[in-house]
């Protein structure tokens, strides 16, 4: 936050409230790595890190509530810090569920790996999804640091391109399923893997779509491209 308050001790508070929310995000931002890590080198040892570690990011998002409920309370918050707490509210509650879409990725990648001839699956097909999604997690957090709304815009626009990937992905699956039933539950596994990395890049827009909120105090959900640009500017 720019704007100084009488109280010093309030900006304290905000830029605590805006650190921690960034730390946690820099935790979601790792664990994906690490999944995808795990996915593209089908490593189980890694697999299981990234599960052991989904706790972390939910003790986060709970001591960030706590902050945040503490803060209005305390401060009686009006206009633009009251929906900044709101929006960090909002952009907490998606970076838990990105997390949680990670660990659904590392679990996905440890039944392959259990249920065995893991190499047979078109696991390559899904790099570039989970390299874009990956990329829009980390543009998310950058632009929340700068409350910079153009690249918010840029990520709400970059969604579009994680769905392609995803849509395209299960068309591709669904044909390799056709071609050998064998490799029918092995595919379900890879499906609802591809699945939570089109999610990881949903939640990415939304913490973008928080950014715009914080700034221009305009709710953007479900509103139109054209309409996003116009109040980004």
């Amino acid at each position: 936050m720019s704007d100084k308050h009488l109280s010093s001790q309030f900006d304290a508070d905000l830029n605590t409230v805006s650190t921690r929310v960034l730390e946690m995000g820099g935790l979601v931002e790792s664990q994906l790595h690490q999944a995808l890590y795990a996915l593209v080198h089908l490593s189980l040892e890694t697999a299981n890190q990234v599960i052991e570690n989904e706790a972390r990011v939910n003790q986060m998002e709970r001591e960030i509530d706590h902050d945040i409920t503490s803060t209005i309370a305390r401060r009686q918050p009006t206009a633009r810090d009251l929906r900044f707490l709101m929006a960090i509210s909002r952009t907490t509650s998606n970076l838990e569920r990105a997390g949680d879409e990670v660990t659904k990725v590392a679990r996905m990648v440890k039944s392959i790996i259990e249920n065995g001839s893991p190499r047979s699956l078109p696991i390559a097909e899904l790099r570039l999804a989970a390299d874009l999604a990956a990329a829009l997690m980390r543009k998310s957090l950058d632009a929340f640091a700068r409350l910079d709304t153009a690249m918010a815009i840029e990520i709400i626009k970059g969604d579009d391109a994680v769905d392609v990937e995803y849509d395209g992905f299960l068309r591709k699956l669904i044909t390799y399923m056709m071609e050998d039933p064998r490799k029918i539950t092995p595919s379900l596994d890879l499906l609802f893997l591809a699945k939570a990395i089109e999610r990881v890049g949903d939640h990415a827009k939304n913490i973008a779509e928080s950014i715009i909120y914080i700034v221009k105090g305009e709710d953007v959900r479900h509103t139109s491209m054209e309409t996003l640009e116009r109040l980004a500017q």
